[in-house]
């Protein structure tokens, strides 16, 4: 459906303002605070004024259409902050093509279906109902961050200094997600599916549609796949809890669900579903490092020589299982960003974070939480292994500690991270600061870093089968660190 409204007046006059919710990858801020309708217009009208004069200026560029596709999750605020964004696009000149309730990868898969400059996903995915937030890309679902046009965005917004413009942009409505659906579902043979039983959990989030249309692709292929459905219907009040499967508590009803219907498999997913978390046939939660070695080993089998990215937190797994599988390792800063560049640069076929993020070659170079669970159903059908028995091997050879956030209370997190390298350096271990801090001594190791997204420093330990060493090197740490004022979160 098109909308031409070519009649109106576009404000034209703004008072420099501080937007405080510009994050390093995103914007995501407290509503009412340094998120709101007036900030959401000046964001989408400076994010489609600079990429329409970035397109003018690069030839390269020209021939996609001068639109941004803009969706949003299941948040009450959602809707009112994705139309403000559209009114600022539409001012600034560039057609804004609604996509209605979507995940954030569909909007990167949008943005390079339709071959527009950009895209944006109003959303704050697993943070607290009183937060909100957008997701930004640029052409062919480039990411955005920081130090590659996030600051020029931001300096925009707030100055109001934008270009005069004569015609407003066009809106179009286009909510088909066919096409999505299609490409989605091709990652995976169906005719190779067997007999499954699994429990989706989409945590009343945004998910709740697209399984709907993946498990009737599933359905009408025949494929002998039965889908329990769990907290399926969005509802942005959030009734069993924000959709954040890191958090303990939220994992019970997942793996009570799987014990009770005696599943083979259970899922979950975070509110605007860009990650995927597995739960095996026990209920057991899968952490996100063996499932980067998982998929790794799968696309190997598939798709031999390839290269896989992974990132520096937790490693000796993931390299374990690419090296036995003839393929390249490539390790990656963390963070979407800094993954989705090298995965471009070595054409890497899929990347993965312990995070539970996982991106692929053929879906944009992006991450997606719906490609990880139909990977995962076709592994158990090939292989006929349930999915404890994948991922036993992996854990007992490599355990780890999963990540460990902590809060500071006073010390700042550059002075703890020199101060745990002056505590082991009689050890001599191998020293890495791609991120953060990785010491590795051998037969354990550890990563320290600042998160990119929260006021936190994360750590992670692991060794080389050896659970003594590292319940002993977990507690030295945290020991250690609370001593410098570090707060477990």
């Amino acid at each position: 459906m098109s909308i031409d409204d070519s009649s109106y007046q576009a404000v034209t006059e703004f008072t420099p303002i501080t937007i405080d919710s510009f994050k390093a990858y995103d914007i995501r801020g407290e509503l009412g605070v340094s998120l709101d309708e007036a900030i959401a217009y000046r964001i989408g009208r400076a994010f489609a004024q600079i990429l329409s004069q970035t397109a003018k200026s690069n030839s390269e560029l020209q021939a996609l259409k001068s639109a941004i596709v803009i969706g949003s999750d299941i948040r009450k605020s959602s809707e009112q902050l994705k139309q403000a964004t559209i009114a600022g696009i539409r001012d600034a000149g560039i057609d804004a093509i609604d996509l209605g309730m979507t995940g954030t990868e569909e909007v990167y898969f949008a943005t390079s279906h339709y071959q527009v400059l950009g895209g944006i996903e109003v959303t704050a995915s697993h943070n607290p109902i009183n937060y909100n937030g957008l997701k930004l890309v640029k052409e062919y679902s480039k990411p955005i961050s920081a130090d590659d046009g996030l600051n020029e965005i931001q300096a925009l917004a707030e100055s109001g200094q934008f270009a005069d413009m004569t015609v407003k942009g066009r809106l179009q409505l286009l909510t088909d997600k066919s096409a999505y659906i299609d490409h989605v579902i091709s990652f995976v043979d169906m005719d190779k599916l067997k007999p499954l039983k699994i429990v989706i959990n989409s945590g009343n989030g945004s998910a709740g549609p697209v399984v709907d249309l993946l498990v009737d692709k599933l359905t009408q292929a025949n494929a002998p796949i039965e889908v329990i459905k769990l907290h399926h219907e969005p509802d942005g009040s959030f009734p069993n809890g924000i959709p954040n499967p890191m958090i303990l508590a939220n994992r019970e009803s997942t793996r009570q669900a799987v014990i009770q219907n005696k599943a083979d498999l259970g899922i979950a997913f975070d509110g605007d579903f860009d990650r995927c978390f597995l739960f095996d046939e026990t209920g057991a939660f899968i952490d996100g490092s063996y499932v980067v070695g998982m998929l790794a080993q799968a696309f190997l089998n598939k798709y031999p020589n390839e290269s896989i990215v992974y990132d520096p937190r937790v490693l000796y797994n993931t390299k374990a299982v690419i090296s036995e599988h003839n393929g390249t390792a490539v390790i990656s800063k963390s963070g979407h960003s800094f993954i989705k560049q090298v995965m471009r640069e070595s054409g890497a076929i899929y990347g993965g974070e312990m995070s539970a993020h996982h991106y692929f070659r053929d879906f944009c170079y992006c991450d997606s939480g719906m490609i990880p669970w139909l990977l995962t159903i076709e592994l158990l059908s090939i292989t006929g292994k349930t999915l404890s028995e994948l991922v036993t091997g992996y854990i007992s050879a490599y355990p780890s500690s999963g990540e460990l956030n902590f809060h500071l209370s006073s010390t700042d997190a550059g002075t703890i991270i020199k101060g745990i390298e002056d505590k082991f350096s009689l050890e001599q271990p191998n020293k890495d600061t791609l991120d953060g801090l990785s010491l590795d001594f051998g037969e354990w190791r550890f990563n320290l870093r600042t998160s990119n997204t929260e006021p936190l420093i994360r750590l992670n330990i692991e060794t080389r089968g050896d659970e003594r060493l590292l319940a002993s090197k977990t507690q030295d740490i945290q020991q250690w660190l609370a001593t410098q004022g570090a707060i477990p979160a």
